[in-house]
């Protein structure tokens, strides 16, 4: 009986690709529906609270659920305050800029470290592996940058973050799963490494070079300890360092006539809580704009990577 039974399962394939009876398709749905829920009421929570007045953030006790009172006062002061809208454009640049740094530096790297015959791959491959397990520690880095004058400079938000050596695994893994056909053919037409790279390496690895596009983004983007380390001025902060100042530690924000207890002093009562959660609101925006961009390729560009390796 059990030869018949490992035979047919050997027949018909995996035990998890076998079709769901329909007690196990409900119980996937259920588990889909909670998961979405939890992360999407919070999301529905935090927008709503900044559209809501001082009034019905009081009624609420908190966080609001139920839309009453709606108001664009918060955004108005957000936007009107000169500290706000320079932390946005100083994130944004700083992404754009940091994201482009880092994927040249990993995607040259990687390739490098994708060739056999190149010099001294392995022992470089070591070097960077061994990074990730160890670290000189956070006061060897801050004198390192300090000695560099980097101290109030606004690359100290780029360089030190500019290599992840977990992201220059995958594109190598993914890197040395191209086929070898077409990296001769492309020799055999008289290209070198650049052309190879340019015309056959990178078409052919959109996907996980779209995954790690968005992985550096969303590190530059959410970046806000190396402003906490290096950049003392709030006028050169970006937009994560003013949420953590002003959101997280509870601090009133400069120019928005509000104080730490939530009272506004114009024409019309607007909470503090509000303003706080709209900040919130405006770091979520790029990262739920681009995801869709990159979502198609999100689970075949890391699930090949990783295997490859």
């Amino acid at each position: 009986m059990s030869v018949n039974v490992q035979a047919r399962r050997r027949h018909q394939g995996p035990v998890w690709e076998e079709p769901s009876g329909p007690a196990a398709k409900a119980g996937k749905g259920v588990v889909l529906v909670l998961v979405v829920a939890v992360i999407l009421v919070p999301l529905y929570s935090i927008v709503l609270t900044s559209f809501s007045t001082q009034a019905s953030i009081n009624e609420a006790g908190g966080l609001v659920t139920v839309p009453k009172g709606l108001t664009l006062e918060a955004y108005r002061q957000i936007f009107t305050n000169q500290l706000v809208t320079h932390s946005l454009l100083v994130s944004l640049v700083i992404t754009v800029v940091g994201t482009a740094l880092s994927m040249v530096v990993s995607v040259l790297c990687a390739y490098g470290l994708s060739r056999r015959g190149s010099f001294a791959h392995r022992t470089i491959l070591m070097f960077l592996v061994v990074t990730m397990f160890f670290s000189g520690g956070l006061i060897p880095s801050f004198l390192v940058v300090t000695a560099l004058g980097g101290y109030g400079q606004y690359w100290t938000m780029i360089l030190p973050l500019a290599v992840s050596v977990f992201n220059i695994l995958v594109l190598r893994a993914f890197f040395s799963g191209t086929a070898p056909e077409l990296i001769d053919a492309a020799r055999v037409d008289g290209a070198g490494d650049w052309r190879i790279l340019w015309s056959v390496i990178v078409p052919t690895s959109r996907a996980v070079l779209a995954v790690i596009t968005l992985f550096y983004a969303v590190g530059y983007w959410n970046s806000f300890f190396n402003a906490l380390l290096y950049l003392p001025d709030n006028g050169k902060w970006p937009l994560q360092m003013i949420l953590y100042t002003y959101t997280l530690q509870g601090s009133a924000m400069p120019g928005t006539g509000t104080t730490g207890t939530g009272q506004y002093a114009g024409h019309q009562q607007i909470a503090h809580l509000s303003l706080q959660m709209a900040v919130v609101t405006l770091t979520l925006i790029p990262i739920v704009l681009a995801y869709p961009f990159v979502q198609r390729h999100f689970t075949k560009g890391m699930l090949t990577g990783a295997i490859k390796g």
